[in-house]
C-alpha cells in the first residue's frame, strides 16, 4: 500500500493483518463480491482477519475495508467495525453479516457507503479495471471511541486520527470484465 494514502494522517507504527480468505495484494474471492450490488455469485460475506504485534498500550480496535477507486470522487467505503475489545485479535468470516452476531461483545457496526450497517463485497463497475480495497486494523488508546452507531465510517475516521497508536494494512483487489 502506498505510503501516500496514509500521507495526512498521524505517523503510527505498524503491525500485522492476515487473512485465510485473501492474500496480501491478491483479489478477493467470489464470496467477498457483493450479490447485493448484483455481482452474479456475490455474497456479501466479509473476510477472516486476524493481527498481532500491536502497541502495548492498545485499548481497542477498529476495522475498516474502503475502495479508493469507486467512481464516486470519495471513493467507497465497503466496512468498518469500532470498539472491538483489546483482547480480539480476529474476526471470523462472515462477521460483517447483517446480524453482527459473529462481532466480539461491544463492538458496533457503522453504516457503509450503501447505509447498510454490514459488510458490502466489491463490486467494481463492468470494465472499469481493477479496483483496490484497502484493509486496515487501527489499535486505539481508548476503549470506546464515542462515535454513535449510525455514524459514517469518515467520521469514525476523524475521531480515530487522535487516538491511534498503530495501523495494520493489506490490500485487495477486485475488477469485472
Amino acid at each position: 500500500m502506498s505510503k501516500a494514502f496514509f500521507a495526512k494522517l498521524p505517523k503510527v507504527p505498524s503491525f500485522k493483518v492476515t487473512s485465510k480468505d485473501v492474500k496480501d495484494g491478491e483479489a478477493f474471492a467470489l464470496p467477498q463480491f457483493s450479490g447485493i450490488f448484483g455481482v452474479e455469485g456475490g455474497q456479501d460475506i466479509s473476510p477472516q482477519l486476524s493481527w498481532a504485534g500491536a502497541p502495548e498500550r492498545t485499548k481497542s480496535y477498529a476495522v475498516t475495508i474502503y475502495d479508493p477507486d469507486a467512481p464516486t470522487g470519495a471513493g467507497f467505503w465497503h466496512w468498518a467495525v469500532a470498539n472491538i475489545p483489546a483482547n480480539v485479535t480476529e474476526l471470523p468470516t462472515g462477521a460483517g453479516d447483517n446480524t453482527g452476531s459473529k462481532l466480539p461483545q461491544g463492538a458496533i457496526q457503522l453504516p457503509n457507503d450503501a447505509r447498510a450497517a454490514r459488510f458490502i463485497g466489491a463490486a467494481p463497475p463492468v470494465g472499469h479495471g481493477e479496483h483496490l480495497y484497502v484493509i486496515v486494523v487501527y489499535a486505539l488508546d481508548v476503549e470506546d471511541i464515542g462515535v454513535p452507531a449510525d455514524a459514517t465510517p469518515a467520521f469514525l475516521g476523524f475521531n480515530m486520527s487522535g487516538h491511534t497508536l498503530g495501523r495494520a494494512v493489506m490490500t485487495a483487489t477486485a475488477e469485472i470484465r
